[in-house]
């Protein structure tokens, strides 16, 4: 009798056979989820869910959509989502399905299995964003269950899908500043955490960059800084004002690249991709947000963690956020060159990123299998 289901796994992907696909291959499909939390989403998530249906839609032109919600959102969401995507009620805290859902890998005999890494809200005790993470925690393996794919359980490591990349060929970028921070893996050492990531992303070199974005609440994912997108080729945000605290973490991240070679021995070839004016919040978009434990989650004049390196790689396009800045056209421009069999298309994502993330940071891609 043929086996459905899922089977929790307690072996290795590399062992297995098994290694994480760049972003830039195949998609079967895309996972985001539904926002609807009152302390990240300002006035009940509406100018949010807006710019989430732009990306929904750009995406499942090329892809198919699974996007999950509550079941008190779940007739709005059907309402407002086009016909094609697949809405599933499953409750989360959050709607960041790029660190909550499961990392994808495959093997060269097309079959694909899911990693469930610990999450604890990007720090737990330590700075963790909001005090309770119980629901997040169960979304990888409730949705490799759904897709009926096995499931790696790696539930004693904390890591979140927007601190990792890799390029399919043996190399994966991290940041210092994220994975080696206080609240994730603390009782591991460097070359503990990154013996981990080359057994279950299936790489065998990891390059650490120092720093990622400035004020980026993660403790400065990767996928917000520095994308892979060739083998042997990244985008690194950038900004040639040198008086911009953002200056010297992105100097601090091109000399880390320029010093290393990845998984094959090449060296890697750095496009710098320019970064917008800072954006910072309004009094009036923070009057919008809930409390969070009694605190506020924002402060009128905060800094937020603009990067045009926050897209989303689809089968046929690229999905990049714009802020209404000059430099949006030139980003585009960049990445339409560095892409040029995609269409990249540029979405308003400031009512995202008040959130605290961006357009990668709402998205999953499920590889092809």
């Amino acid at each position: 009798m043929e086996r459905n289901g899922m089977r929790i796994l307690h072996t290795m992907p590399a062992a297995d056979g098994f290694f994480m696909p760049a972003e830039f291959a195949p998609h079967e499909g895309c996972l985001m989820i539904w926002p609807e939390r009152a302390d990240s989403w300002q006035y009940g998530a509406y100018a949010a869910r807006k710019a989430f249906l732009q990306v929904i839609e750009a995406i499942s032109a090329s892809e198919k959509m699974t996007v999950l919600c509550s079941e008190g959102q779940y007739d709005n969401a059907r309402a407002q989502l086009p016909e094609w995507v697949r809405l599933v009620v499953m409750e989360t805290d959050d709607a960041w399905a790029r660190d909550v859902g499961p990392t994808f890998v495959i093997n060269d005999k097309g079959e694909r299995r899911g990693i469930d890494w610990g999450f604890n809200a990007w720090g737990g005790e330590v700075d963790g964003l909001y005090p309770s993470w119980e629901r997040d925690n169960r979304v990888a393996r409730k949705f490799c269950d759904l897709l009926e794919n096995d499931c790696y359980d790696k539930r004693d490591f904390i890591c979140e899908g927007g601190s990792i990349h890799v390029d399919g060929e043996g190399t994966a970028l991290v940041t210092e500043a994220c994975l080696l921070s206080e609240g994730r893996n603390p009782d591991l050492s460097r070359e503990q955490i990154e013996r981990t990531l080359c057994d279950y992303l299936g790489v065998s070199k990891v390059i650490w960059l120092p720093r990622g974005i400035y004020n980026d609440e993660t403790n400065e994912h990767v996928d917000n800084v520095c994308a892979f997108v060739a083998p042997g080729e990244v985008v690194l945000a950038w900004t040639d004002d040198q008086n911009d605290p953002q200056y010297a973490l992105s100097a601090a991240s091109l000399a880390a690249l320029e010093a290393e070679t990845d998984a094959k021995g090449r060296k890697i070839r750095v496009h710098k991709l320019p970064l917008p004016a800072p954006v910072t919040i309004t009094a009036e978009e923070c009057e919008g947000l809930d409390l969070c434990d009694g605190e506020p989650t924002r402060t009128p004049g905060e800094r937020l963690a603009a990067s045009y390196v926050n897209f989303y790689i689809a089968n046929d396009a690229i999905v990049m956020p714009a802020f209404g800045d000059p430099m949006d056209e030139k980003a585009q421009k960049i990445l339409q060159d560095l892409f040029p069999t995609r269409k990249v298309v540029a979405i308003p994502a400031r009512d995202i990123l008040i959130g605290g993330g961006n357009i990668h940071c709402i998205t999953q891609q499920i590889p092809r299998a």
